[in-house]
């Protein structure tokens, strides 16, 4: 098994498993490998180094006249951790809600006028559909689902 650090052209980062540098080729060369974030389909591989799976227990404390190691979190966040926290938002979100799907603007009305109980919902609404929502003072967020979320997750 191979494991390919890949870049979309959005320049969004992310894992690719394969079984072979061929199966790798063969698939990217038929856009089947899609950004999990934007579901850009033009993806490059990065480099990577090799990774050694050493036996045996090591040592950690650093040695003497060694300048004191950092622990607190990084003042600035890579895009991968940004990356991972959308990720993880979006996750909680779909785990959160209700999928009302198209019924998404009338489940809305329901909820805001009483007639259901209130809880939340997640669906599909046109940009016209959430502007006549607003317009009746009901808040919605437009917010993009990364492809694969939006149903079952393996």
């Amino acid at each position: 098994m191979k494991v390919l650090n890949l870049r979309c052209a959005n320049g969004h980062g992310f894992e690719g498993w394969f079984t072979s540098e061929d199966d790798f080729l063969s698939q990217n060369g038929r856009a089947l490998i899609e950004c999990p974030l934007c579901a850009d389909r033009v993806i490059a591989r990065l480099p990577s180094a090799p990774r050694l799976n050493l036996s045996g227990a090591r040592d950690l404390t650093p040695p003497p006249g060694a300048p004191p190691v950092n622990t607190e979190p990084a003042a600035n966040t890579t895009p991968e951790q940004v990356q991972a926290a959308y990720l993880h938002g979006i996750r909680q979100l779909l785990a959160r809600t209700e999928d009302v799907g198209p019924r998404f603007p009338e489940e809305a009305r329901r909820i805001h006028y009483g007639e259901v109980p209130n809880r939340g919902i997640r669906g599909h609404a046109t940009p016209q559909e959430r502007e006549a929502l607003r317009d009746e003072g009901i808040d919605t967020m437009a917010l993009a689902v990364p492809r694969g979320l939006d149903g079952p997750v393996q």
